[in-house]
């Protein structure tokens, strides 16, 4: 049985229907990576399993239990982390505070205490500016943070949206390095990310989603291959 399994999903805002009919499964232990191009529906398929926008229509589950109608504060205690593109962290915050603001919902002091030294021996970065408010943090340690705050529930799967946008080259590296150190771990990933290549690289299959409908699904490697794939997202032919 599959860990998250959408089923004829359809959301969107008001009027505008962004997901028309998806379907997609993540297995236990899986990353699974979502790609398309902007507007295509990647990021609305993310908030939707996680509650921030409301499916209309279809069915989610997670680790078998309905999960589609849920809130999203009951979405996290579930074990569904999610890690928002633009990272969303809190500015006038200090680091500690943004990491205590990812486990606001539980009320665990030892779970607590294991996430955090969890979180610090993953992000040695992160640990040095404990007191530093967030706001004053680079790009890229403003990604490791929005992702450390996501684990501070210990979620069974996370919801990563475009951890590399607007990265140098070198932490985009170490951010890819994080997430397959995550997925070692044991943290099950469902990806969206602008940089196909990579996440094809780490990912063991892929759907690719146009105008909210997933045109193809294989694994990484088939996709790497796939001539429709390499000439629109990984640009060679």
């Amino acid at each position: 049985m599959a860990l998250l399994q959408l089923d004829t999903v359809y959301s969107g805002y008001g009027a505008i229907k962004a997901l028309q009919g998806i379907s997609l499964t993540v297995g236990q232990g899986e990353i699974v990576t979502l790609i398309g191009s902007n507007g295509a529906g990647k990021s609305t398929t993310l908030k939707t399993i996680s509650g921030i926008v409301q499916a209309s229509k279809g069915s989610i589950l997670f680790a078998g239990e309905s999960v589609g109608k849920l809130p999203p504060h009951v979405i996290v205690q579930k074990g569904i982390g999610h890690v928002p593109e633009g990272r969303r962290i809190f500015p006038r915050m200090t680091v500690l505070e943004n990491l205590e603001m990812g486990a606001y919902v539980s009320k665990n002091r030892q779970q607590f205490k294991e996430s955090l030294e969890r979180v610090m021996v993953l992000f040695p970065r992160i640990k040095e500016r404990l007191s530093q408010k967030g706001g004053t943090l680079s790009g890229g340690e403003q990604q490791m943070l929005a992702i450390g705050r996501a684990l501070m529930m210990q979620p069974k799967i996370l919801l990563l949206d475009e951890p590399s946008m607007g990265l140098a080259p070198l932490l985009v590296e170490q951010i890819f390095e994080i997430i397959k150190e995550l997925n070692h771990q044991g943290t099950t990933i469902l990806l969206v990310e602008q940089n196909a290549n990579q996440a094809l690289h780490v990912a063991n299959r892929g759907y690719v989603i146009v105008s909210g409908q997933i045109v193809l699904h294989d694994t990484a490697e088939n996709l790497r291959n796939n001539e429709m794939v390499r000439e629109a997202y990984l640009g060679t032919a």
